[in-house]
């Protein structure tokens, strides 16, 4: 049995209510040691309510959770010196310097005075933030402050990570640095439970993804295998003036064999079984009087099998991307 085939955290019939809101529905799933685990899905899924009853934050009206072989169904925080934890929301002290907010968690889970200011020098200059561990968390920047937050999740070096949509609402560029630290914890041996309704995020970072939608788990699989339901999928990308609606009509009516869709405005997305001649379609469309500046063949992707699995469109996920950047929680 190699490491992978150990089972790290095992969830079974779990379910939470909030009044008339049932938001988890009785969920079953896995996650191996080393895995860096995905859970997918739009804002108000259950992502974070299922998080909250593994870390012990909320306790499950039914079902079983066990993290390394501990029972956590009768005592929530049985398991909790084995993890880390990184909140949606930072918890951290504004008026504390970022390197007392790192050496508090520390002792928070009972490392001597100089293990713990060691290791949050450590992680200042790993997360470059050593020129700001003076500095009041307070004044940091978003990116800065979630760093510093993932830095606080990692202090005691826990064997299971938990991170809840750790990229919400930052810049690019520290998303993908953000990013990139997740995959090297994870390549380190960590075992990472992401909550994120990112999908580009969770197909380049996860192993394996479980889909959740109104509380059920609608699909869990490898992204690997999830991505061959794209296999023999064509795609081409128009960018036109305007009518994108009524010219996708048009292509249809005209090429039977195609689907067609307005995924924003003025853009108009064309899918086939087969080879997609671009010519024919440019033309149609100018003839309706629409000036096309852009044709493009793109790969099919993971939103699309995500899309195709929950029936939720692009065009939903992508309003969740807004709201969660204005503060919207998942």
């Amino acid at each position: 049995m190699t490491a992978s085939d150990v089972t790290t955290i095992e969830v079974r019939s779990l379910a939470k209510r909030f009044g008339d809101v049932q938001a988890v529905a009785g969920i079953d799933f896995d996650v191996r040691k080393g895995e860096l685990f995905g859970f997918l899905g739009p804002n108000g899924a259950g992502k974070s309510t299922t998080i909250n009853m593994l870390i012990g934050l909320a306790r499950p009206d039914a079902g079983a959770i066990r993290i390394a072989g501990i029972d956590c169904s009768k005592n929530p925080k049985a398991a909790q010196h084995l993890m880390g934890v990184v909140p949606d929301e930072s918890n951290l002290y504004p008026e504390l310097t970022g390197f007392d907010n790192l050496s508090f968690c520390g002792s928070l889970y009972g490392m001597a005075k100089r293990d713990r200011e060691e290791r949050a020098r450590e992680l200042l200059d790993h997360f470059g933030l050593t020129k700001a561990g003076n500095r009041k968390f307070g004044g940091y920047s978003k990116g800065m402050k979630r760093k510093l937050t993932i830095a606080a999740g990692i202090i005691q070096s826990p064997r299971i990570l938990f991170m809840d949509e750790p990229t919400t609402g930052i810049d690019v560029a520290s998303a993908r640095q953000i990013r990139q630290l997740i995959a090297d914890l994870n390549s380190n041996g960590t075992t990472i439970f992401l909550t994120t309704h990112y999908i580009e995020e969770a197909q380049r970072l996860c192993q394996r993804i479980a889909f959740i939608v109104k509380g059920k788990i609608v699909r869990i699989d490898t992204v690997e295998d999830l991505m061959r339901r794209t296999d023999g999928r064509y795609v081409v990308q128009f960018a036109i003036s305007s009518g994108a609606a009524d010219l996708c009509e048009s292509i249809v009516a005209e090429f039977p064999n195609l689907q067609c869709q307005a995924v924003a405005d003025g853009q108009i997305r064309v899918e086939s079984p087969e080879p997609v001649r671009v010519g024919p379609l440019v033309r149609l469309l100018e003839d309706r009087g629409a000036e096309v500046s852009e044709a493009r063949k793109v790969r099919p992707s993971l939103e699309d099998v995500f899309v195709e699995i929950t029936g939720i469109e692009a065009g939903a996920m992508k309003q969740e991307k807004e709201k969660a950047g204005m503060g919207g929680k998942a």
